[in-house]
């Protein structure tokens, strides 16, 4: 650009800094270099104040950044302070660019792109002037770095000899530099597409302020880096970004666009009297019944309120779901249509996930300068502010599951690996999914003795739903009826699109799929949840806080006898707090009324029933899920215990089987239940055989 333009250049800058950042320069004086460095333009400002401005702000960035940098330095100030080395940094591009989108014409423009922080290296200091020491006659040269390469000089500027040379430190400028790597956010990916990532290098005052896992928006310029080495190069180029400004975006779902029609189309559903009714119809249509387990989806999927108390404690909103059918229920299905609705998702199934795939892993690679130690975020950290769909949770080894309880109750994830200690955020609901233990479900044996997965693990689910898969004449024919009326659906549809000649019109095409589409459209439902999310925060009135502390106390009170098992514990009083509140939010209702607290006893009350009896008495038993034995199986584990100690003093070769077997059904057990008892105290190692049929404790 011609000398002219410069000084015009800059002209335009300090005029559109004394238009509208006179305030943002002044506390810019005050604070530098110590608080801040940079001053953010608005790339919406520049544009206000002159278009060609800001075009040319886009076409050449580096150029402009440094007239910009000079009008700043040429500002008058208000006080005596030189802002030698202050930056300027441009922000709130109007459209970021996809990541897959980035191509060669990008190439030296300033774009903005979000995602996912998934890598981030450590803060480290890089030299940007460098003054070299002749070691024969002292002279320093000054050679700027400005490639990637470490420029030396080729010879001393005194003694015109070539070195030896030694860098000067206190002489030199150095800068802080960290290099990101940036991945497609979850949300943005459709159909399994495999999600990208770009590279970005910043310096100086943004760096250290993320970290893996955050969501951000990255600002920069798209430079090219050749591959291969030097001896052997390449045609193909890398791309990275030179990062101008990077803002977190916790905001959840900024990247929903919700325009004022879609706002008047979801407050008058909201107003609807049969809005739950249609909710339920718009979860995977496909499937034919579990109105319940569709309701607490969508409970899952507005999520309660998260409360932050003035200790600063944290109770979590969000709820945990667990399905544990026979095979074939459609479990896999409805997890899916699930993943697809929620607004930000992450979808990962039992043997793939490794708990590091699920946490974070610590990974050792050259991303960076050199050999060194990155942190991965995994599944869990991914979905933070969405949910996590895990399918075949019972396929997945114990240790790896083992990853999941800090991330379900305190929704964070610490992780110690390779020297590095750090806390992730996982603030995500869970919906899981898994087959029985024996594959399918035995209707003789109780339910919670079926599930395969750890106590601790499963105790903090607020609902598990059991979905049993029992042959009934009318169920089935209805259940027949609706899967051939889908796959029609589908037929005449695929039939209308893909053939030339096909003799079906689009009204009989249109009435059959009527009948298996969702009631409400897909994408409606995901600004819905997401406005939702984002604008309601419902409070409970006091005819709700009665309705579930009369619901939990009464239920207690059954505990209260001396032989009573404790029927619920605290936990489920909470999941009822975050159901009651999702329902009021499905209403986009500020407030949670009796009929939200009625509505999801119902449902909590009907998944106690399922899970949580003790099958030999029939009450309720929390430790059915909470500890994985009921109290009266604890209770006959004891007595057993006893009877083989008593009789071990009788018997020289120890307590005879038989004989401890009658004592048992004398205090009125089961044969066949001491035998089984018997048989799971040997396998545990409590009691151990010295001969056959003679029994001792350990």
């Amino acid at each position: 650009m011609a000398r002219a333009e410069n000084t015009e250049l800059i002209d335009s800058f300090e005029e559109l800094y004394r238009d509208y950042y006179r305030n943002e320069i002044g506390e810019l004086a005050q604070k530098y270099p110590t608080e801040q460095k940079s001053l953010y333009l608005d790339w919406g400002d520049i544009y206000r104040f002159d278009p060609d401005l800001a075009d040319d702000v886009r076409s050449h960035p580096e150029e402009l950044r440094d007239y910009a940098e000079e009008a700043l330095r040429l500002y008058d100030l208000p006080v005596d302070v030189k802002l030698g080395q202050a930056h300027v940094r441009i922000r709130n591009l109007p459209d970021a660019t996809d990541i897959r989108e980035i191509r060669a014409d990008h190439r030296g423009q300033l774009i903005a792109v979000q995602g996912v922080v998934r890598k981030a290296t450590d803060v480290k200091p890089k030299i940007t002037q460098a003054a070299f020491e002749c070691q024969r006659c002292g002279t320093l040269t000054r050679i700027p770095q400005e490639s990637g390469d470490f420029q030396e000089p080729h010879e001393c500027q005194g003694c015109e000899r070539q070195g030896p040379f030694r860098v000067n430190f206190d002489q030199s400028e150095f800068v802080d530099a960290q290099k990101i790597r940036v991945q497609e956010s979850p949300e943005g990916l459709r159909g399994g597409e495999t999600p990208q990532s770009i590279d970005v290098n910043i310096e100086d005052d943004i760096t250290g302020e993320v970290t893996a896992g955050d969501h951000v928006r990255v600002s920069g310029v798209l430079k090219l880096d050749q591959q291969g080495n030097d001896q052997d190069q390449s045609p193909m180029f890398d791309t990275y970004m030179e990062g101008f400004s990077v803002e977190i975006e916790d905001e959840q779902f900024e990247e929903m666009d919700i325009t004022e029609e879609d706002k008047q189309e979801i407050v008058e559903l909201s107003g609807r009297e049969n809005i739950y009714d249609e909710m339920v119809g718009a979860i995977a249509p496909s499937i034919y019944g579990y109105e319940r387990e569709k309701l607490s989806m969508i409970l899952q999927l507005f999520s309660g309120v998260t409360k932050h108390l003035p200790d600063e404690s944290r109770i979590r909103g969000d709820l945990h779901m667990l399905l544990i059918g026979d095979p074939g229920t459609g479990k896999s299905q409805m997890l899916s249509y699930i993943k697809n609705i929620a607004p930000r998702s992450v979808y990962t199934s039992g043997k793939g996930s490794s708990s590091a795939g699920l946490t974070a892993a610590a990974v050792r690679d050259d991303f960076g300068d050199g050999q060194q130690w990155t942190l991965e975020a995994g599944a869990l950290v991914l979905a933070d502010q969405g949910i996590a769909a895990v399918d075949e949770l019972d396929k997945m080894a114990a240790d790896d599951r083992s990853a999941m309880h800090q991330a379900l109750e305190q929704q964070e994830i610490s992780v110690s690996k390779a020297g590095i200690n750090a806390t992730l955020k996982s603030r995500c609901s869970l919906l899981g999914a898994a087959n029985p233990k024996y594959g399918r479900f035995d209707q003789y044996e109780p339910i919670s003795e079926q599930i395969d997965l750890e106590p601790a693990l499963i105790s903090r689910f607020d609902l598990i739903f059991t979905v049993t898969d029992q042959p009934d004449e009318e169920k089935d024919r209805n259940l027949a009826d609706h899967i051939l009326r889908t796959n029609y659906a589908g037929e005449l549809h695929t039939h209308r699109v893909e053939s030339n000649k096909s003799n079906f019109s689009d009204d009989e095409v249109e009435n059959v799929t009527d009948e298996v589409a969702p009631t409400i459209e897909p994408e409606l439902l995901r600004k819905y949840i997401a406005y939702a999310k984002r604008t309601c925060f419902p409070t409970m009135t006091e005819e709700a806080r009665a309705e579930i502390e009369n619901f939990y106390v009464d239920l207690r009170t059954k505990g209260t006898d001396e032989d009573a098992a404790v029927p619920v514990t605290a936990r489920k009083l909470e999941a009822i707090v975050r159901l009651a509140e999702a329902s009021a939010r499905v209403r986009l209702s500020d407030t949670v009324t009796q009929g939200d607290a009625e509505r999801v006893i119902e449902i909590v009350r009907s998944c106690m029933e399922d899970v949580g009896v003790d099958p030999e008495t029939g009450e309720l038993d929390a430790d059915m899920i909470e500890a994985g034995t009921s109290k009266s199986q604890r209770d006959r584990i004891k007595n057993i215990k006893g009877l083989i100690d008593d009789l071990e003093d009788e018997y020289d070769e120890g307590a005879p089987v038989d004989v401890v077997v009658d004592r048992a059904e004398e205090i009125g057990m089961d044969e066949t239940k001491a035998e089984h008892e018997i048989e799971k105290l040997k396998q545990k190692g409590e009691v151990y055989e010295p001969q056959t049929d003679y029994l001792r404790t350990t």
